[in-house]
């Protein structure tokens, strides 16, 4: 996506591949290395120095994301979901994709996710409670720092993903839709006494349009 919304921040990726960002600049969110606002758009130039055609862009609560065209992924901010396991005011590559090239980039609140060029989909991030697994939208065992694929979907080749506090929805290349975390966001009918699914389950009256799938 070439526009997102963090918590009082803008990021934005140009037809050139730069990356802008503007804003409140809370735990370095803007990525400018400094916590100070910006009220005009302005260009990360650790980005720039990069000399990468920057084609995404994703922001949680205090942390953001950006996908360069060769799928490099970089993260900074609030360490909980940028992809570093530690607070970055700047952007730096996340070490850990580093050998999978990342095709798409999502984040919301305090959460990340990335699928890669094989079509499996990685979450990291604390769940919207973050002493409570009530909220499962990570989709395995326990708040991560670090990515970790999501188990449930092995054998499918995602295409499409949104990530929310509580939940989460991943389409395949088939329009298949598979839904987890908090229940009753996720289409599956009436929740009854199971609050979370914290594994992939697909919508059975639900079929979606994926462009430029994987």
């Amino acid at each position: 996506m070439g526009v997102a919304l963090g918590e009082g921040f803008t990021l934005a990726v140009t037809d050139a591949g730069a990356v802008f960002s503007f804003g409140f600049s809370r735990k370095g969110g803007l990525g400018h290395g400094s916590l100070e606002s910006e009220v005009l758009p302005r260009r990360i130039e650790v980005l720039a120095q990069t000399k990468r055609r920057f084609i995404a862009v994703a922001a949680g609560d205090c942390h953001a994301l950006a996908l360069t065209e060769e799928g490099e992924l970089y993260g900074w901010g609030d360490g909980d979901a940028n992809g570093h396991g530690r607070a970055e005011r700047t952007p730096q590559r996340v070490a850990a994709l580093i050998g999978q090239r990342v095709k798409l980039v999502n984040a919301q609140g305090l959460c990340s996710c990335a699928v890669t060029e094989k079509g499996e989909l990685l979450t990291w991030g604390v769940y919207f409670f973050a002493k409570s697994s009530a909220d499962d939208n990570l989709g395995h065992e326990g708040p991560e720092s670090m990515q970790t694929r999501v188990a449930g979907l092995s054998g499918v080749k995602v295409a499409a993903v949104a990530i929310d506090e509580t939940h989460t929805l991943a389409a395949d290349a088939d329009g298949v839709v598979w839904a987890f975390g908090r229940r009753r966001a996720l289409g599956l009918g009436a929740p009854g006494p199971v609050a979370a699914l914290p594994t992939p389950t697909p919508i059975p009256t639900l079929r979606v349009r994926v462009l430029n799938s994987l």
